[in-house]
C-alpha cells in the first residue's frame, strides 16, 4: 500500500507526481522547477499548501523558485541531489525488495542499545559489515544518531535542515535500506535518532515561504520555536516519524531534546499518530531525551527516557567530577544511585541547585524499571566535554570501570552502549561539523569555545586552552572509536559475556518487573534488589571506591546467602559478600530462583 503524505513530491498511481508544499508567506511569482519542464505554476488552497501534478517519473531533480535570484529545496524532500542547497529528487516509495518482510520486531524488554554514527562507522556498508560481531555481543537494537540531511559531509547529524531526506555523505537510501534489512535478518532491531526542536543553521529556508512554522513568543538555544499549534507544522513532523517507521520499516525512534518543544501536548498526539499508522503487529518503541523527566510521557505513550539522572551520578562517582551540572549529584552519590537503581531518576519534583531551583522532574517510582535507558556514556555526554574524553581515559581505576559495566549490564533498566566503549575505546568523541560557509565555521569554533571559557583550563588564548575546531577533518578522523585499544579483546569479552546472561536469565523475565528497593551503603556502595516476572529475586551489591565497605547486617540476612551468584566484576566479590564485606571496586550480581 502507498501511503499519501501531505509534504513533498509523492509518485501517484496514475503515473504523475503530485508535488506539495507548504508555503503560506510565499512571495508572488512562487514556482516549481522540473527538470525537462517548464516553470509550473502552483495551486494554492485555504490551508497555505500549494500543489501541482506534473507528469515526470522517479528520479527527476526538482526545485522550487521564490524569486529570481533563489531556488529552494523541498523541504520534505525525500533526496538530495548533492547538499541542502541542491535540488530534490523524485523516489519512489516502496521500490526496495525487503528480505525480511515478516519482521515484526523485538520486545522492548528484550532490549541491548548500541548508538552509533553512520559516518565514522563507514557508511551504512561499513556499518552493516559490523551487524555481524554486534549480533554476536548481545546487541539487540542499533541507534543510528541523526541522519536527516545537514550541510556538508561530517556533522553528528543534529543540524539536519530536510527531515525526510537521509544524508547521501553515509550512502543512499537503498543502502540504507540494506542495513536495516540486513539487521533483521540478523534478529537485531533499528533504532532513529530524530530531531524535531529546531533546525540546522545551514539550509534552512523555512522563514523565507512558511513564517508561521515558528513563533517568535518562544525562544530556544537555536532560535524562535518550531510551532506545533500550527496542524501543517504538526502532521510535517508526526508524518516525518511514520515516513522512518514505514517507508524505511525503522524499528523505533528516540526523539531529541523534547524538553525544548514547547508543551507535551503534541508529544502525546504524535505518539497516537504514530501507533494508529503501524501495523499492530509490529513491535515499534518510541523513546525521549527530556531534561524535564515527564513521567505522565512514560505512561502508555512512549516506551522509556534517557536516564541523565542515573549517568551523571555514576560519572561522578566514576571520576570525581563535580562541575556543571555534576554538582547537582556529588551530595551523597550512593543514596542518589540507590534511588535511581530502585525508581528511576533522582530528580522527580526536588529543586535543582544547578538550576537555580527550579524544581525538576514528576514522580516516576511506579514506572516499570524499562521505562529507562540507562547509560555510561553516549553522544552527549562524552562529545559534549570540551575534549570529548572516554570514560576508559577519564576513569584511573580499570576495575571501577569494570565494576560500573558489570552494574549498568545487568540492572533491570535498559542499556546503552555507546560505540566504542565495548572495546575500551580510548580515543575521544569530538564534536564535528563541515560548514562551507566560512563565517559559519568561525562562529561555531568561536561559540563553542566560549561555551567552555568559565573553565581556567579552557580560558585564554594559549594553545593548551584552545579547543579542537570542530570544522577540521582531523577533528572527525580522531573521533574514530574503533582505531583499537590495547585491551580491547578483554573489554568485549566481558561485554559478551554480561550480555549473554542479561539475554539469558534477565530479559525474558523483565516484563512485570518491580523494584523491592535500594540503599547506600556508606558513601560510594549501593545495594538493590528486584523482583523479576516469574518471582524470581535480583540482587546486586555495587561498591565503586577503593576501600572496603562494610554491608549493614540488615542488608546481608534473608535469602542472599541462598542466592546463586550471576556475575562478580572481581574474583572473591561473593565471598567478601558473605563474610559482611564489599570489595574495593566490585560489583556482585545474585539471582535467587522463585520458590
Amino acid at each position: 500500500m502507498t501511503r499519501r503524505y501531505s509534504f513533498g513530491a509523492v509518485p501517484l498511481e496514475s503515473g504523475v507526481t503530485r508535488f506539495r508544499l507548504w508555503a503560506p508567506s510565499a512571495p508572488e511569482g512562487l514556482a516549481l522547477e522540473v527538470e525537462g519542464h517548464s516553470p509550473i505554476p502552483l495551486r494554492p488552497d485555504a490551508d497555505g499548501f500549494v500543489e501541482a501534478d506534473v507528469d515526470c517519473p522517479p528520479g527527476a531533480r526538482y526545485r522550487y523558485r521564490l524569486d529570481a535570484a533563489t531556488t529552494i529545496p523541498d523541504p520534505a524532500s525525500r533526496l538530495q541531489d548533492g547538499d541542502v542547497h541542491g535540488d530534490s529528487i523524485v523516489v519512489a516509495p516502496g521500490a526496495y525488495d525487503w528480505r525480511h518482510p515478516g519482521w515484526t520486531g523485538r520486545p522492548w524488554e528484550e532490549t541491548v542499545l548500541y548508538e552509533v554514527h553512520a559516518g565514522l562507522a563507514g557508511g551504512y556498508a561499513g556499518l552493516l559489515a559490523r551487524l555481524p560481531d554486534l549480533a554476536s555481543m548481545g546487541i539487540t537494537m542499533l541507534e543510528l544518531m541523526p541522519i536527516a540531511d545537514f550541510p556538508g559531509e561530517r556533522n553528528w547529524g543534529y543540524d539536519g535542515v530536510l527531515p525526510y531526506a537521509p544524508d547521501t555523505a553515509y550512502g543512499t537510501p537503498d543502502e540504507l535500506k540494506r542495513l536495516i534489512d540486513s539487521a533483521h535478518g540478523l534478529g537485531m532491531s533499528v533504532m532513529l535518532d530524530v530531531v524535531y526542536n529546531h533546525f540546522g543553521p545551514d539550509g534552512n529556508y523555512l522563514p523565507r515561504y512558511a513564517a508561521p512554522f515558528f513563533r517568535a513568543d518562544v525562544d530556544t538555544p537555536w532560535g524562535d520555536a518550531i510551532d506545533f499549534r500550527q496542524p501543517a507544522v504538526s502532521r510535517f513532523f508526526k508524518e516525518n516519524a511514520l515516513y522512518w517507521l514505514t517507508e524505511y520499516r525503522f524499528d523505533g525512534l528516540r526523539l531529541d531534546a523534547v524538553h525544548a518543544i514547547t508543551g507535551h501536548e503534541w508529544l502525546h498526539e504524535l505518539a497516537g499518530f504514530v501507533r494508529e499508522g503501524v501495523s499492530a503487529e509490529r513491535n515499534v518503541h518510541l523513546v525521549l531525551e527530556n531534561d524535564d523527566n515527564r513521567a505522565s510521557l512514560l505512561q502508555g505513550d512512549f516506551d522509556a527516557q534517557w536516564n541523565d539522572d542515573a549517568h551523571h551520578v555514576l560519572h561522578h562517582l566514576l571520576t570525581g567530577e563535580t562541575r556543571g551540572y555534576y554538582a547537582d549529584y556529588c551530595e551523597a552519590p550512593a543514596q542518589a544511585l540507590a534511588r535511581c537503581l530502585a525508581e528511576g531518576w533522582l530528580y522527580q519534583g526536588q529543586p535543582s541547585p544547578y538550576r537555580g531551583g527550579l524544581a525538576r522532574g514528576e514522580p516516576c517510582a511506579t514506572l516499570p524499571p524499562t521505562a529507562f535507558v540507562l547509560f555510561l556514556q553516549n553522544h552527549d555526554q562524552t562529545g559534549n566535554r570540551a575534549r570529548g574524553e572516554r570514560l576508559a581515559s577519564l576513569v584511573d581505576s580499570r576495575q571501577r570501570l569494570r565494576a560500573a559495566v558489570a552494574l549498568q549490564l545487568l540492572a533491570p533498566q535498559i542499556p546503552l552502549i555507546f560505540m566504542g566503549e565495548e572495546s575500551g575505546a580510548r580515543a575521544p568523541f569530538l564534536y564535528f561539523t563541515s560548514h562551507a560557509d566560512p563565517a559559519l565555521a568561525r562562529a561555531v569554533r568561536e561559540g563553542r569555545q566560549r561555551e567552555f571559557s568559565a573553565f581556567p583550563e579552557f580560558a585564554g588564548d594559549a594553545p593548551a586552552a584552545q579547543l579542537p575546531d570542530p570544522n577540521d577533518p582531523a577533528t572527525y578522523d580522531a573521533s574514530n572509536p574503533w582505531a583499537g585499544a590495547e585491551d580491547a579483546d578483554e573489554w568485549m569479552r566481558d561485554y559478551a559475556a554480561l550480555l549473554q546472561l542479561r539475554a539469558r536469565l534477565i530479559s525474558p523475565r523483565l516484563a512485570g518487573a518491580t523494584s523491592l528497593g535500594a540503599a547506600a551503603i556508606g558513601e560510594r556502595s549501593v545495594f538493590a534488589r528486584w523482583e523479576l516476572a516469574d518471582g524470581a529475586r535480583l540482587t546486586v551489591y555495587a561498591n565503586l571506591g577503593p576501600e572496603r565497605q562494610a554491608v549493614p547486617p540488615a542488608l546481608q540476612s534473608g535469602p542472599d546467602l541462598y542466592a546463586t551468584l550471576l556475575f562478580e566484576s572481581l574474583a572473591g566479590g561473593r565471598d567478601a559478600l558473605a563474610h559482611g564485606e564489599l570489595c574495593p571496586d566490585c560489583t556482585v550480581w545474585l539471582l535467587e530462583e522463585a520458590a
